[in-house]
């Protein structure tokens, strides 16, 4: 259980907040690379941390991320023109190139000196592993981007999608990190998903609903296993990481479903973009797969036509069906893991008050989790906070079954390497 105030610290992201601060300190996915694909494409609106920002492409193939509202009279850019290396606000005309400089002034007298005193607040932004990632922090504090494993694969081998939650993010990001969840809110999906049937770890799951719980802390993050009973004398496992600030890599359920993971980013303090990727570090995606994640199976979700926004939302009460529910076709009526999930998190209030928890054994992992993002608050001037170096980023996810007298840290440790070309270990 949090106090009221260290529920604040935590929750709230925006510009000159604690964690605001540490969250800028860290590369941020920001929108997918096919967004802005092509040089002077549409510009597009970007909300992070609070903050409202129009990312483009300019004539060079340049990206641009700036404040949303031009300097002259606070008109969105949103409706500006994308031309000749810069975006030209619509009202008047003032122009802004990438870095955010006034380069053009049109609606003021030839030759004035005016505009070389305009700059657009701009952040650094680049592309990498099909998403478009930004720097929101100091210059002399950018670290190098993360290095999760997807993004150096080919796009054949990944594929990557977003949601908007109508949640905060915390709430978000502690359901990834509970494995004992999946025994009950997606108990009677797993047979059925075509990511997760016929797989060994189903039974496992839905025979044990009590898990036992190990974390400790790695140099990203933590590594957090959840123990189930295989037999007389196994343990089945299931090691998840999660990486600062906001990512975690799913346990996966056999070697011929996907890997996946999740970031958690904060839109402001009451949405965030949930984004999900899957991807083999051996093998492209076949045609039957790739159809499954685009139409929202898995970890992924359907969404209203022409949004990023889920189509089970709180207005139609995530599309309920008692009748599933009742015939054990689902456990809570819900269709689909995201939606089991994100219908949940959403239920707790925007932001959830953390002074009403009463948490048990099969939370340590959401404990240690706050306790690290907390930790990282009093160290947040150090170039050494968790999560910055790159090998932090590059690790795996497992889910095996070991010898009970086998430490899980040491007989999972080969598997939760990355280790190029060569498959990852599940169960």
């Amino acid at each position: 259980m949090l106090t009221r105030e260290q529920n604040e610290l935590l929750t709230r992201t925006g510009p000159g907040t604690p964690m605001g601060d540490l969250f800028r300190r860290y590369w941020i996915p920001a929108l997918l690379a096919d967004e802005v694909a092509e040089p002077d494409c549409d510009p597009v609106r970007v909300s992070l941390l609070g903050e409202q920002l129009i990312a483009f492409r300019d004539t060079q193939g340049r990206l641009g991320l700036i404040d949303e509202f031009c300097s002259h009279r606070t008109a969105s850019l949103f409706f500006g023109r994308n031309e000749e290396c810069g975006l030209r606000c619509a009202y008047h005309g003032w122009k802004y190139d990438v870095d955010g400089n006034c380069v053009d002034m049109p609606s003021e007298p030839e030759g004035t000196k005016m505009r070389e005193k305009i700059k657009q607040r701009a952040y650094k932004a680049v592309a990498a592993g099909g998403v478009i990632w930004a720097y929101m922090g100091p210059a002399d504090k950018e670290p190098p981007l993360p290095d999760l494993e997807w993004m150096s694969l080919r796009p054949a081998q990944r594929f990557i999608s977003k949601r908007r939650q109508f949640s905060n993010y915390l709430q978000a990001m502690e359901g990834g990190i509970d494995s004992s969840h999946v025994s009950f809110a997606h108990r009677y999906n797993l047979d059925n998903d075509p990511l997760h049937s016929g797989t060994e770890g189903n039974k496992y799951l839905k025979a044990d609903t009590r898990p036992k719980f190990e974390v400790a802390e790695s140099d990203g993050g933590l590594l957090i296993g959840a123990r189930r009973n295989a037999d007389e004398e196994h343990f089945y496992w299931r090691v998840t990481q999660w990486m600062m600030p906001w990512y975690t890599i799913i346990p996966p359920f056999g070697t011929h479903n996907p890997l996946g993971g999740h970031a958690w980013v904060p839109i402001d303090d009451e949405t965030c973009w949930a984004w999900s990727w899957n991807y083999h570090p051996t093998e492209d995606f076949d045609q039957a797969t790739l159809e499954a994640l685009a139409s929202g199976d898995g970890i992924h979700v359907k969404y209203k036509p022409g949004t990023y926004d889920p189509l089970a939302e709180k207005a139609n009460d995530y599309l309920i069906d008692r009748g599933a529910q009742r015939r054990r076709d689902s456990f809570s009526g819900v269709a689909g893991i995201a939606a089991q999930d994100f219908s949940l998190q959403e239920s707790m209030g925007v932001i959830c008050d953390r002074t009403k928890e009463r948490l048990g054994t099969s939370d340590a992992a959401i404990i240690l989790a706050r306790r690290r993002l907390l930790a990282a608050l009093e160290d947040l001037g150090s170039d050494g906070l968790p999560g910055l170096d790159p090998a932090h980023t590059r690790v795996r996810s497992t889910s095996m079954v070991l010898p009970k007298q086998v430490p899980f840290q040491e007989g999972t440790a080969e598997a939760t390497r990355v280790t190029p070309g060569e498959n990852f270990v599940s169960v």
